[in-house]
């Protein structure tokens, strides 16, 4: 393995790390501003109000974007395994 194909690697393990997870945390994000909102418009200023929704989003929304994670890790590590063979 010479230095090009560990910084094709690295570079490939850096793109699947942000391609899974910025769905879940593009989601986290939105449910956050809009109870952030919410709160702003009603004056209501419990901290602990936005955690429960932002924990119930996240786990409903692992649940469907399972697939296209697991479809994105199962290429990357058969890429991986391709690189280890050779």
């Amino acid at each position: 393995m010479d230095a090009g194909v560990v910084a094709e690697i690295s570079r490939e393990a850096v793109y699947v790390l942000i391609a899974v997870s910025a769905p879940v945390l593009i989601l986290a994000l939105v449910i956050g501003l809009i109870i952030s909102l919410l709160q702003a418009l009603t004056q209501i200023q419990e901290q602990t109000l936005t955690f429960v929704p932002k924990i119930i989003s996240v786990y409903f929304g692992m649940i469907f974007i399972l697939p296209y994670m697991f479809s994105k890790l199962k290429v990357f590590v058969d890429h991986i395994i391709q690189h280890i063979v050779q």
